[in-house]
């Protein structure tokens, strides 16, 4: 039987509920249960879940299928970029991001993992009138794009395989890789050489690299990518330019608490 709100219940009062249940997921890292939210904020459970089936089709929680947990989504982040001031790769990244862009004059983009999909939460353009056609709180294919291939790369291999059964393995270009198989192999390339590449495999005519960036417990908190025209990324500019990118990735981690050493995301040459 589907839930329905309790009609006594006042349009204020449901605002004020659902924006009580967005803290309350937003401060529970593990995520909350239906059952649990109720508690916490002592609201009727069949309220409770009409609120969070709502603010999931809209994309403002995101539902774990195995633990029936809910988690922030991230259309949260894509409200305002003031709203992702308070996402601390993104607020350490940001200079660095800056100055990558300076020196490389390439666009560099900042994403996570959100579902099955690597999420740019953060973007700063290339000078020039040629712009990349993405904006912060686009959802991008793991299989196709270098910050998705860099995210994917240290995940435990069934939930690669899980994420690739749900959003499938979509052929962008004539370029992309279509298969499992082959892109298990990819990501263990990626960790090897420690950058991943997307080599006009999601667009034709650019070509993008990315690198993982970590957190204090040794996790891919988010990955860096830069992007340009296949004129501009190159064999003779690959292996600068990446030394440019893992550089700033490496900066960034440290940052983040990261005690690791700069040669996790070095470029094998």
């Amino acid at each position: 039987m589907c839930n329905v709100p309790d009609p006594k219940e006042s349009p204020s009062v449901a605002v004020e509920r659902a924006l009580a249940i967005l803290e309350a997921v937003a401060q529970g890292p593990a995520g909350l249960t239906n059952a649990e939210i109720s508690r916490k904020l002592a609201i009727p459970k069949s309220s409770a879940s009409y609120i969070l089936r709502t603010l999931e089709k809209t994309g403002y929680l995101r539902r774990d299928e195995e633990s029936s947990r809910y988690r922030v989504g991230v259309k949260v982040f894509s409200l305002s970029r003031s709203a992702l001031s308070g996402i601390d790769s993104r607020e350490v990244a940001m200079p660095v991001m800056r100055d990558l862009v300076a020196r490389t004059r390439l666009t560099c983009h900042l994403a996570i993992l959100d579902g099955s999909e690597a999420v740019y939460i953060e973007k700063v353009d290339a000078p020039g009138f040629i712009k990349v056609d993405t904006w912060v709180g686009r959802g991008m294919c793991i299989h196709t794009t270098s910050v998705g291939k860099a995210l994917a790369a240290y995940l435990p291999p069934p939930r690669v395989q899980k994420i690739l059964d749900t959003a499938g393995m979509e052929k962008r270009t004539p370029h992309s890789i279509t298969t499992a198989t082959a892109f298990f192999k990819e990501l263990e390339r990626i960790r090897d050489q420690g950058y991943a590449l997307d080599n006009e495999e999601n667009s034709l005519g650019a070509r993008c690299f990315g690198v993982p960036i970590f957190n204090q417990s040794d996790e891919v908190e988010a990955s860096l990518g830069l992007s340009g025209t296949v004129g501009q990324v190159n064999p003779q500019t690959l292996p600068q330019l990446v030394d440019d990118l893992k550089d700033a990735a490496w900066r960034i981690s440290r940052h983040l608490g990261w005690r690791g050493t700069q040669k996790k995301v070095s470029l094998k040459r």
